[in-house]
């Protein structure tokens, strides 16, 4: 008996730990339920920007230092700036791209402008510059021209 229960346990382990540390999908689902709003997902896509910035500002201002303390927080800034690019591709493909900007009046301006945020997302995580960061502002700019901002 307790060999059957040690075969099980060690499988039902892996289980509950992937089960537990899955990612999770912070998009909007991809049912026709009409909820939506565009505009809080372009906002929340500049915040993402601004987050990056800021991470981006921390970490050439830690980049000098060579203590523990400080190398831990520039390791953290870096991956709160990758996390937040990674947000903003997921949003725009499984969002956006998937969802929102269908065939139509200027599809293809539409489809650049959105891929446009996706490259200069990519450009942002993988990079320390600030005008990977301004792009990316642009790009996130360009599509307050398709959805209502609230204010």
């Amino acid at each position: 008996m307790t060999i059957v229960r040690r075969r099980w346990l060690m499988p039902m382990m892996a289980v509950l730990l992937s089960v537990l540390t899955a990612p999770v999908a912070l998009a909007h689902c991809q049912v026709p339920c009409g909820i939506f709003d565009d505009g809080a997902r372009v906002k929340a896509l500049m915040e993402d920007a601004t987050t990056i910035e800021k991470a981006i500002t921390e970490m050439n201002a830690l980049a000098s230092k060579r203590d523990v303390q400080s190398q831990n927080q520039f390791n953290r800034w870096v991956m709160n700036k990758e996390s937040h690019a990674s947000h903003i591709i997921t949003v725009m493909a499984e969002y956006f791209l998937a969802q929102r900007v269908k065939p139509g009046e200027d599809y293809d301006k539409k489809l650049r402008e959105h891929h446009a945020v996706i490259l200069a997302a990519m450009k942002a995580k993988q990079s320390s510059d600030m005008a990977a960061v301004k792009a990316l502002n642009d790009a996130i700019g360009k599509l307050t021209a398709y959805y209502h901002m609230h204010e």
